[in-house]
């Protein structure tokens, strides 16, 4: 084998090792939600701002308005 070949070997299982889901992880699933393209754009500039992401935002926000299933 060549040493490309191997490189992607390693990163392929490497890349495996890594995505493999714990058991007691949900299934994650998508939330589709419209909002103006300049909103969505300020959000994400702010997002990186502070270091984090829309998702865990939006997932923040959600909990603390509804709360969790018992």
């Amino acid at each position: 084998m060549s040493k490309y070949a191997n490189l992607i070997k390693e990163a392929r299982s490497t890349e495996s090792q890594q995505t493999s889901k714990p058991e007691t992880q949900e299934e994650q699933v998508n939330l589709s939600v419209k909002v103006p393209k300049r909103l969505r754009r300020h959000w994400v500039a702010e997002a990186k701002r502070h270091d984090t992401t829309l998702t865990a935002a939006i997932v923040e926000a959600l909990k603390s308005r509804f709360g969790e299933p018992t």
